[in-house]
């Protein structure tokens, strides 16, 4: 019986080590707690999406972030020396990714989407520095972990509670500049702004404006778990090797599909 028992024992622990896991890699809108003491009662999407699927998540996302912040941080690099060959990887910044005016604010990334481009920006202690695009960062990002066997997923960010006509308005560049870096590195794409504006829209103003208790960014739980939805929405609709891990309540989730 003993023997029996070590050997049920040391065949979860080798499933446990070898089996695939999704890691989450981004900013405030995914991350535990949401935006934290600064938006009580938010929470990101990140935590919901566990229930979705048949293999753990680790949520890595942390507020504040955006893909220069994170990368300058070691955030990325502890990423990379922690995932196995054939962890999936879900990146999704931009949030925290705008200019930020005359004195740089640790986030900000070069305007445009240029590889090569870079801006030399004044930090708060006088220094200059050079600071490279949204795409440079998460093409590097997804180039590495690819090294390690690790599948990328790059997403893009989440809309945020403005209306134009009843309707979630247009996104920002940085959702452009997501899929730019994914179609360059052949990483899957998942454009979960576009599934989360199509579950906005459909459900309405008055009841999503509920989903933001303390501003326009970010969700209650709630709002979270729609936010979730979305996002396992969009890889059912799209080709990631990450849709077969979809579980049965993934499969259930709201299915008007977003045009291709």
């Amino acid at each position: 019986m003993r023997l029996l028992t070590s050997l049920i024992a040391a065949t979860l622990l080798g499933y446990t080590a070898n089996g695939q896991t999704v890691y989450l890699a981004g900013d405030s809108t995914m991350a535990r707690g949401g935006g934290g003491s600064a938006a009580p009662g938010t929470d990101g999407w990140g935590q919901y999406l566990g229930q979705y699927m048949s293999i753990p998540v680790v949520n890595d996302a942390i507020a504040g972030r955006s893909a220069r912040s994170y990368t300058d941080e070691g955030r990325f690099n502890t990423l990379i020396n922690t995932v196995k060959s054939g962890d999936f990887v879900i990146i999704e910044f931009g949030h925290n990714d705008g200019m930020s005016g005359s004195v740089d604010n640790g986030r900000q990334d070069a305007f445009g989407d240029g590889y090569d481009t870079t801006t030399t920006v004044t930090n708060s202690a006088g220094q200059q520095i050079v600071i490279h695009t949204f795409p440079f960062y998460i093409q590097n990002a997804v180039t590495a972990l690819r090294a390690k066997g690790a599948i990328p997923i790059v997403s893009s960010q989440t809309p945020t509670n403005d209306w134009t006509n009843g309707q979630i308005g247009a996104g920002p560049r940085f959702v452009a500049y997501a899929q730019t870096a994914a179609s360059r590195t052949g990483a899957t794409y998942v454009d979960h702004y576009s599934y989360v504006a199509q579950a906005y829209d459909r459900l309405g103003q008055t009841a999503v404006t509920a989903f933001y208790p303390v501003d326009h960014t970010h969700t209650s739980i709630v709002g979270a778990n729609v936010v979730a939805q979305a996002f396992v929405r969009g890889l059912l609709c799209g080709n990631s090797a990450l849709k077969s891990k979809v579980n049965s309540a993934g499969q259930n989730v709201p299915s008007k599909r977003f045009p291709p």
